[in-house]
């Protein structure tokens, strides 16, 4: 299946365009890349210039994305691994938000996430114990991950 990257007109988007191509003769010297490429194929799609409304449903995702984090992790100082942890799990929580049902049973409440897109099935992890009652400075800091998450 090919990969298809889509995007606006951003001159980092359509400088990153150029210089892919410019640097695809060296890219194809790697047999990795090459059997990649030439099995899979790769597509960049550009929306229309001036015409930002066109990547709406991305930019609601990073909209949503940017909102949780200013008001989870508010005035916390994150290491570059506690902030990685986070925001994967903020985008496993914005990739399990039902967007419509599976199927037309109406016994069948089983819904489609974006995650079903992007590993083909719901996005799943197990319960934790809750650390909300705990006083912060009582914390450690993965229970402090694990809080504002």
């Amino acid at each position: 299946m090919p990969v298809h990257l889509y995007s606006d007109n951003g001159t980092t988007f359509l400088g990153a365009d150029r210089d892919l191509r410019h640097n695809l003769t060296q890219l194809r010297r790697d047999p990795d890349m090459l059997n990649s490429l030439s099995i899979e194929g790769t597509s960049w799609h550009f929306i229309p210039p001036a015409a930002p409304h066109f990547g709406g449903l991305w930019k609601a995702s990073v909209k949503s994305l940017k909102h949780y984090l200013r008001r989870c992790v508010g005035a916390h100082n994150l290491t570059f691994e506690e902030f990685t942890t986070t925001f994967t799990r903020f985008k496993a929580c914005l990739n399990s938000r039902p967007i419509g049902p599976q199927s037309d049973n109406p016994n069948d409440f089983s819904s489609l996430a974006p995650g079903h897109f992007l590993i083909g099935a719901p996005l799943t992890s197990s319960p934790e114990p809750s650390v909300e009652l705990v006083p912060e400075n009582r914390l450690t800091r993965w229970q402090i991950v694990q809080r504002i998450s």
